[in-house]
C-alpha cells in the first residue's frame, strides 16, 4: 500500500473510531457538535460508496494521488452538507445523546 494512501486510511479510521465513543457531556454545544460531526462522517460515507464505481479517464487520472484527493473531497463534501443542514440526522443524534445520558444517571 502507498504511504500516502496508509496515511489518509489511518487518519479516517481514527476519526471514525473517535465518532464510535463519544464522550459524555450535559452541554448542548458539545452534544450538538458531536452530533453534526456524526452527520457530515455519515454523509462522507454515503458519498464515498456512491463513488466508489467512478472511474477516471484520460492518461492523468486514476492512481493512488486520485484516491487520496477523492477522499479528501469526500470529507470535504461531507462537512459542508452538514454545515448547511444535512439530511437533518443531526438533530435526532444530539436529542438521542442528551436522552441517553440523562437515563444512564
Amino acid at each position: 500500500m502507498n504511504a500516502d494512501l496508509q496515511i489518509a486510511t489511518t487518519a479516517r479510521t481514527a476519526l471514525q473510531s473517535a465518532v464510535a465513543r463519544p464522550m459524555p457531556t450535559k452541554d448542548q454545544a458539545a452534544a450538538a457538535k458531536a452530533a453534526k460531526d456524526f452527520e457530515a462522517v455519515f454523509i462522507t460515507e454515503m458519498l464515498g460508496s456512491m463513488f466508489s464505481g467512478v472511474k477516471s479517464d484520460g492518461p492523468f487520472g486514476g492512481g493512488p494521488g486520485e484516491e487520496i484527493f477523492r477522499s479528501l473531497l469526500l470529507d470535504r463534501y461531507g462537512q459542508s452538507l452538514a454545515d448547511q443542514g444535512g439530511f437533518g440526522i443531526a438533530d435526532t443524534v444530539k436529542r438521542q445523546l442528551l436522552a441517553l445520558q440523562e437515563n444512564s444517571r
